[in-house]
């Protein structure tokens, strides 16, 4: 008879104590465990570190404090200015209540990843193609608060959301090819028009300065021949004055004058 006691409390004990050993579990820096104690939730996750979880009574669901990178699939839509582009983006997220993630939403990672879809057609959808490519910041913002704030009632917070990709149709492609070529163009005819003026305003300054310092013409010629000659050029060009020129031609006009009379 006191075998048999002693032989069923030290049962009990080896069955508390498996009991006790299963109920032990560990939960790492970054994860948080949601207690339902008799179906009820508990208010503050617990972890991390060790925690006792006494099944039945109590269910535990592990959640990840981490980020977590999502990839939101190629979204077909269509731009305010009715382009069709084909877009998809990146969203970043971590979770910052562990139990309204588990008790507001039923899988708050396919929940986010379907929103997500959603709002980048929405969202692109209200934007032309020109601010799609050359404001890719402020779209990134604009799409972050509107998931932010649908989000936040579950216990996620979006932290980031990048635009990856967008794929144009090859007509746009094209299109936007000599629109770019056009542009180019325009801005090269630009410069060289500045320049024309600028020579032009730079060679007006130099005659007027020409004009009070007539010697300062000799002196150009002198230099233009000592250019020439460094070349190494065979052939020679004297520089004769425009005055001169102007000076025999007045000269030839009037010894003319008195044989036609």
């Amino acid at each position: 008879m006191i075998f048999s006691l002693f032989s069923f409390t030290t049962l009990v004990i080896i069955i508390l104590v498996l009991y006790l050993i299963s109920s032990v579990k560990i939960l790492a820096e970054y994860e948080r465990g949601v207690i339902f104690r008799l179906g009820r939730v508990l208010r503050e996750p617990k972890g991390p570190g060790i925690i006792l979880v006494f099944a039945p009574l109590d269910r535990i669901v592990r959640t990840s404090l981490r980020v977590e990178a999502m990839e939101v699939p190629p979204q077909d839509l269509v731009t305010r200015d009715n382009v069709t582009v084909k877009v998809n983006a990146v969203i970043y997220f971590r979770v910052v209540d562990p139990v309204r993630a588990v008790v507001e939403v039923s899988n708050f990672l396919y929940a986010t990843s379907q929103l997500a879809q959603t709002t980048l057609r929405s969202v692109l959808g209200e934007v032309e193609l020109d601010e799609l490519l050359s404001q890719r910041e402020k779209i990134n913002l604009r799409l972050q608060g509107v998931l932010d704030e649908h989000t936040g009632p579950w216990g996620v917070k979006v932290t980031m959301v990048e635009v990856k990709q967008v794929d144009l149709p090859d007509q746009m492609i094209r299109a936007i090819a000599r629109q770019a070529e056009a542009e180019r163009e325009r801005r090269a005819k630009i410069i060289h028009a500045e320049g024309e003026y600028l020579a032009a305003e730079k060679l007006s300054m130099a005659a007027q300065q020409i004009q009070k310092e007539p010697v300062a013409i000799q002196l150009r010629y002198l230099q233009t021949l000592v250019e020439i000659a460094s070349e190494k050029n065979s052939t020679v060009i004297f520089p004769v004055p425009i005055d001169l020129l102007s000076s025999l031609t007045k000269f030839l006009d009037r010894s003319n004058s008195p044989t036609q009379t």
